[in-house]
């Protein structure tokens, strides 16, 4: 009679990092014989790796400690990630069953913890994240159910922007040594992966902190010429960081990708300030504009926070007219959220919920002619897109183009992970651009 395999469950919240790290866990306990089953389903254990970038974060993360709770009061509980490392001790005060919070310093433990045979009913693995001084190494097989492999470089920040938890939740910034990160994406190449996004808390930041010193620019181009078949992508980069010599390779190089995503987060000087972001709406301006010269197809995002206190109209008119002059492609737009503990939450001419929603809406409307007057640029021309899935409303494949624009287009069922050469032909009322394969 073959023994019953343990069921474990894990849920992911927030950031690409998370998701990086929650791929690790599932990884490893893969190799250790376990059975991973969906969240919503009865499990032995489960994993929450939670997030605390907003006030809602925070509420969502301890709802699916209830529910874990609910659904088998008797399974063993982990609860990870930036809301365990900030407030791990609430965690002990909503529930009165056991459960074991693990910090960000201790996850690269955390499935000992989670498969350990003794245990106590609390048990909380934590520390100073901000005297951490080395990244936990977390490697990764595969990313279930995902064509893209997202690839952590970074952890941690030292910005402190005033609306922000992340630093005091993930610590000082600590980088992926070289040949750590060139090892992990020689194994999703062998696993047959064709996109790797490079990703970080501030990706930027990357090796300055590694002995002898590295830069982004390092890693980039081991990664590009060593991997050759992999399309490379990177995450967020605050605008200063953009210079001539990473233009010039994006430019250079066919596996790395021409599309920057620079967080602007207000175009008002004095909100910025306020914000303690390093630029301000010149600087994101004359970056913006040299990309936009240097790499005329590229895909520019821009992060915007709506509601700042103290913004008002005027204020808010500066990152409006800013993001429309400028040749943004997309917009991720998000509602100004208390988080408590930082400096924001404590500041005055808090802006109500009902401004921020209407501000939030303009933005957003922004956002959709920003899109549809970028893909139509590219009607009647052939990109290069990566398929993805075919699970859609559509019945065709999606996926998306080097410069990031999502595309449907017909292709055989095999076809998923396959990179096709494809005519952009029309784009409906709703953005959704459709092609075919040349």
């Amino acid at each position: 009679m073959t023994e019953k395999k343990t069921r474990v469950a894990v849920t992911t919240l927030g950031c690409k990092v998370n998701q990086f790290e929650t791929a690790s866990f599932i990884s490893t306990l893969e190799e250790r014989g376990v059975e991973i089953v969906p969240f919503s389903r009865q499990a032995d254990i489960y994993i929450i790796n939670s997030c605390a970038v907003t006030a809602r974060a925070g509420a969502e993360s301890r709802r699916m400690v209830r529910r874990a709770f609910k659904k088998n009061p008797e399974a063993r509980l982990l609860v990870t990630g930036c809301y365990a490392q900030v407030a791990g001790a609430r965690l002990l005060d909503i529930i009165d069953q056991p459960i074991c919070v693990v910090g960000n310093a201790f996850k690269d433990e955390l499935v000992d913890f989670a498969l350990a045979r003794d245990f106590c009913d609390i048990e909380m693995y934590m520390t100073d994240i901000s005297r951490v001084k080395k990244i936990c190494r977390l490697p990764v097989r595969r990313f279930r159910g995902r064509t893209r492999a997202y690839l952590k470089i970074q952890d941690g920040c030292n910005n402190f922007c005033t609306y922000c938890i992340v630093p005091y939740a993930r610590g000082r910034s600590r980088s992926l040594p070289l040949e750590d990160a060139l090892a992990q994406a020689r194994i999703f190449a062998g696993e047959g992966y064709r996109e790797i996004v490079l990703t970080g808390i501030h990706l930027g930041k990357y090796g300055l902190d590694l002995d002898p010193p590295l830069d982004l620019l390092a890693i980039l181009r081991q990664l590009v010429s060593r991997e050759p078949d992999i399309r490379f992508r990177l995450g967020s980069l605050e605008p200063g960081e953009i210079n001539a010599e990473l233009l010039d390779l994006i430019d250079d190089a066919d596996n790395l990708m021409p599309h920057l995503h620079l967080p602007l987060q207000s175009g008002d000087d004095v909100i910025l300030k306020k914000m303690n972001r390093p630029c301000r709406g010149a600087d994101y301006r004359r970056i913006v504009e040299l990309i936009s010269r240097r790499l005329p197809d590229a895909a520019i995002g821009a992060d915007v926070l709506v509601g700042f206190p103290g913004e008002d109209e005027p204020a808010f008119a500066n990152t409006l007219n800013l993001l429309t002059e400028l040749p943004i492609s997309y917009l991720h737009v998000f509602p100004y959220s208390r988080r408590p503990a930082t400096l924001a939450a404590r500041m005055k001419k808090q802006v109500t919920a009902d401004i921020k929603e209407k501000r939030v809406a303009i933005l957003r409307a922004l956002d959709k002619k920003k899109r549809a007057a970028f893909y139509k640029r590219f009607i009647g021309m052939e990109r290069l897109v990566l398929a993805e899935n075919s699970k859609n409303r559509f019945k065709l494949m999606r996926g998306f183009t080097d410069n990031y624009m999502p595309v449907y287009f017909p292709a055989p069922a095999n076809g998923i992970n396959k990179v096709f050469q494809t005519r952009l032909e029309r784009l409906d009322e709703d953005n959704n651009l459709y092609g075919s394969p040349v």
